[in-house]
Formats: C-alpha cells, sequence, structure tokens
C-alpha cells in the first residue's frame, strides 16, 4: 500500500502537496480562528506540513494519515523539526474509510476527493469524525474557465469535463450537500506554477542521477510535454482551493 514512485519523485521537494504556497496555508491557519488545543484529523496528509505549521502556529494537535511510506516519514521530520512531535501523529495507512477514534473539531481532506469517490462521499466521510458544530476542510480543483473542447479538458487531465465544476456551482453544491461555506482560500496562478514547476526542476534532477532507471522513460517523456500542456491548458482553465465548510 503505497503512492506509485513517479508521484513522489515529482513531488520530491514539496512540503506542500498542492498548488497552495506556505504564505497561503498560513492563511488558511489564521483565517479559521480555532482556538489553541483544537484537535485536527488530516486525512491524505501528504508531508504533513499542514498539520505541523498549525501546531507549531496555533498549538492546534491531530493526527494525519496518509498511504505514502515516504510522505509519512517525512511528515514526523517535519513534526520533529519545528518540536510539535507531541502535538501531532502521523500513521501510514489508507485515509479510505478512515474516522477518527474520538470526535475531532476540524477534520481535511485537502486535493484527495478520491478517498470518498468524489466531494459527497468525502464530505460524509469526514463528516463522520467531526463534533457537532466541527468544521470541515476539502481542497478540490474547478474550472477557472468552462473548458471549450475535449482536447483542454485532456489536458488539466480530467478526463471529462464533469470532473470538476465552476467555481460557484462547487461552493452551491456544498450548499446542496447541507453545509455552509465559511471560508476558503484559492490557488492563483502564481501558486500553481510554484507547485508545478517545481515537478520539472524535481524530475529532471532526478533523471540526471538515474537515467537508467526503470521509471525514466516515462519520467523523461512527460517533462518532453508537461510544461507545454501546462501552460496551454491547465494554467488557464484550471483552478483549485481549500473550503472550509460547517453543517446547517
Amino acid at each position: 500500500m503505497d503512492l506509485p514512485r513517479s508521484f513522489t519523485v515529482r513531488e520530491s521537494s514539496h512540503r506542500i502537496h498542492n498548488p497552495l504556497t506556505g504564505e497561503k496555508l498560513a492563511t488558511l491557519g489564521r483565517a479559521l480562528r480555532l482556538p489553541a488545543g483544537a484537535r485536527m484529523l488530516d486525512l491524505a496528509c501528504g508531508s504533513g506540513e499542514m498539520l505541523c505549521t498549525w501546531a507549531r502556529d496555533h498549538r492546534l494537535t491531530g493526527t494525519g494519515v496518509d498511504i505514502s511510506t515516504v510522505f509519512t516519514e517525512r511528515a514526523r521530520a517535519r513534526a520533529a523539526e519545528l518540536d510539535v512531535a507531541d502535538l501531532v501523529t502521523f500513521v501510514h495507512g489508507d485515509a479510505v474509510g478512515h474516522v477518527a477514534d474520538r470526535p475531532v473539531d476540524v477534520a481535511a481532506c485537502i486535493g484527495a476527493t478520491w478517498i470518498g469517490d468524489g466531494v459527497p462521499g468525502t464530505i460524509d466521510l469526514l463528516q463522520r469524525s467531526v463534533r457537532p458544530g466541527g468544521m470541515l476542510l476539502v481542497g478540490e480543483p474547478y474550472w477557472r474557465h468552462h473548458p471549450p473542447h475535449q482536447e483542454a479538458v485532456d489536458g488539466c487531465h480530467a478526463g471529462s469535463v464533469d470532473a470538476f465544476r465552476l467555481l460557484p456551482d462547487l461552493l452551491g453544491q456544498f450548499g446542496t450537500l447541507g453545509y455552509d461555506v465559511v471560508e476558503m482560500v484559492l490557488a492563483d496562478q502564481d501558486s500553481w506554477d510554484r507547485y508545478r514547476a517545481a515537478q520539472w526542476l524535481n524530475v529532471r534532477r532526478w533523471l540526471d542521477t538515474g537515467p537508467e532507471d526503470e521509471l525514466a522513460p516515462e519520467l523523461r517523456a512527460e517533462l518532453d510535454v508537461d510544461p507545454v500542456r501546462y501552460v496551454r491548458w491547465e494554467r488557464e482553465y484550471l483552478g483549485w482551493g481549500v473550503f472550509a465548510l460547517m453543517r446547517r
């Protein structure tokens, strides 16, 4: 049980495995106005940057769960680096179906709604861990503009135009599911660049050190086309944000 190795190669230098910058992640932490000692569950937590930095800055406690052994180890190392290992715990495991052993103040899934087969199922899963009056955090892509044809859809790795919604429609979906949107922080094109372009340098440096690896042809072919594909389609059409929700 682990992530494909290609993913950890692409994001080998990343502390945040989505298009939020550290500054935007800090903005979100401040915006939520959570009290010291609030408990948090982060499903598909990646390298644990949200839990670790919020534990440092806001004295939150919590647990992160991720399927990647590489990212789980990085999260534990980050907790030690920031001197918050007594506040946060990281578990290598499948976030699908994971429910906290006791209710938490905040349950999050940032950019991995596949764990619930989409937004509705992920919200339902998170709600099972949250105390009455608690908060959910959901990170999800959305269309900045309606893609004009299938080539644009494919260029955003979406498969189908129905994979994502326009931003007003996504917020409307949260309401239909019975939740108030109480905060949000959105990626911009610069923060997308920082996330995606850093992958290219990671891949190139890995190729330079491991040209005989069985994964090398796949990543070499990817690097040949990905920068142009990204600026032509993904940068223009795909948005991304984290949305704070409270049940009505």
